[in-house]
């Protein structure tokens, strides 16, 4: 169980958090596939209710699903991890600056705000945010189409069980290496593709991307080697 203290009005708070890793990764899999497949199957309701007026239709289709549910898991992924990379190779096309520094500088220091003890991680969350965004995004998509595994609803394993799961790992070290288990491929065929970016872009381009294109590549791959997490003690 984790503690969380409110130092002003002195309230212990407990909450369970994911107890690996992997466990949170699926966590955040299903809070992004859960909405758009619950607005895959409503929408159609929504529109033909006849309880709510059309403004308030639009509103919560807008605002609750498309923008915070959809729109921003996809956009932050494409943006950031896709299309500034593959941009390097196409010496033409000129992204603004408000939208690779202006835009996230901003978003990062209000986030900053309410977490001040915080803010010597505050980078390394900007871009593992971007990586967390190619998962919540393939969920996004499976929820909305309605395939592979929309329907499961599997609950992680909490930080109070990692103990037990601890033990139960070091039980089961001889029947197979933990290191193969930890590796995902996803974020290390990201991981790979981000380097060659931004070595392209080191050697011929003239925007400098690989200034942040560099630090999402590390990311990506501490995050396939599974260098991302805590180990709770036995």
């Amino acid at each position: 169980m984790a503690t969380v203290r409110k130092e002003k009005e002195d309230t212990t708070v407990k909450s369970e958090l994911p107890s690996t890793f992997k466990a949170y990764r699926n966590q955040q899999y299903r809070w992004a596939c859960g909405p758009s497949n619950l607005f895959r199957k409503i929408a159609e309701e929504i529109r033909r209710t006849a309880k709510i007026s059309l403004w308030k239709k639009i509103y919560l289709a807008y605002s609750f699903f498309v923008v915070q549910r959809i729109i921003a898991h996809i956009v932050t992924f494409t943006f950031y991890c896709v299309v500034i990379p593959a941009s390097v190779l196409v010496p033409e096309v000129k992204i603004s600056k408000w939208g690779v520094v202006y835009i996230p500088t901003t978003m990062t220091l209000l986030h900053s705000v309410g977490t001040p003890s915080s803010f010597h991680l505050l980078l390394f969350w900007v871009f593992f945010e971007n990586v967390m965004s190619m998962h919540r995004t393939k969920a996004v998509l499976t929820g909305l189409l309605g395939v592979g595994e929309v329907n499961e609803w599997v609950v992680p394993e909490k930080l109070g069980n990692a103990v037990k799961a601890n033990k139960g790992e070091e039980s089961s070290k001889n029947s197979g290496s933990t290191i193969s288990k930890r590796i995902l491929l996803p974020e290390l065929g990201m991981a790979v593709y981000l380097f060659i970016r931004a070595c392209c872009d080191f050697a011929y381009g003239k925007n400098y991307y690989f200034f942040c294109i560099y630090p999402q590549a590390m990311t990506f791959f501490m995050v396939a080697i599974g260098y991302v997490g805590i180990f709770v003690s036995s």
